[in-house]
């Protein structure tokens, strides 16, 4: 009687072993499921900001700290606006201050064509738009001069009545920070002029990562300095 327990037998019948290999293959974890879906939001969050190149990480952080200054040079002003029992409209609004923020809107249009103009490979023309940009900005900070000669007319002096000198704190310190955003735009403009000059430092300009994120980092700058100037004209026209 022939028997199940030949060699044969067990040959075909026993299954293959299975041997591990001692070095795995990484896995995969963006196809592993989280357990939560607010843990897998936290890290793509995480991730986002490691990815964000340090001069923008830089800039954010300063613009973080330029609201927080005048926000609270805001609050001081409306708080002086208060305790000195002026009514608002005592005084007509600078008219110099209206004129200079139509200008700095229309800067900001210029420098919103930078990007366009960057990656349609035309340094010529980026470079107009960074000098016209740089000419609207100055033209800013002439008739914000303008602006506090009128003040001065009207006797609102700066070591008068506290509403009055942070007017001319507020809008200073913008103009400062316009200039500093002036001195940044001059240096670009010159960069790009050098690069148009020559085709090999067209091509190196056009294509280098570095270029491209200064031109954005001046660009956010430049549009969060606009932004500021808006809301602080619309409190000045409100308690003014």
């Amino acid at each position: 009687m022939p028997t199940n327990k030949s060699p044969y037998f067990i040959l075909r019948t026993t299954p293959p072993t299975r041997y591990l290999s001692p070095v795995q293959a990484p896995r995969d974890d963006d196809r592993i499921p989280s357990r939560t879906g607010s843990s897998r939001a936290g890290d793509s969050a995480f991730g986002r900001i490691e990815r964000v190149p340090p001069l923008l990480m830089l800039l954010y952080v300063g613009l973080v700290g330029i609201s927080m200054l005048f926000v609270t040079l805001v609050a001081l002003y409306l708080a002086s606006r208060g305790a000195s029992g002026v009514a608002a409209g005592a005084h007509p609004f600078p008219r110099y201050f209206s004129l200079s923020t139509v200008v700095l809107l229309l800067s900001s249009y210029v420098l919103a064509q930078a990007g366009r103009l960057y990656r349609a490979d035309d340094l010529p023309a980026l470079a107009r738009c960074l000098g016209a940009t740089l000419l609207l900005g100055s033209v800013f900070s002439g008739l914000q001069l303008l602006g506090w000669r009128e003040l001065m007319q009207q006797g609102i002096l700066f070591k008068g009545q506290s509403g009055g000198t942070f007017v001319y704190v507020i809008s200073g310190v913008h103009v400062a920070h316009v200039l500093a955003g002036l001195l940044w735009l001059l240096a670009q403009t010159l960069r790009t002029v050098h690069a148009s000059r020559d085709a090999v430092r067209t091509l190196v300009f056009i294509r280098n990562p570095y270029h491209r994120r200064h031109l954005r980092a001046l660009a956010i700058y430049w549009h969060f300095i606009d932004a500021l100037w808006l809301v602080l004209f619309a409190v000045f026209l409100l308690v003014y």
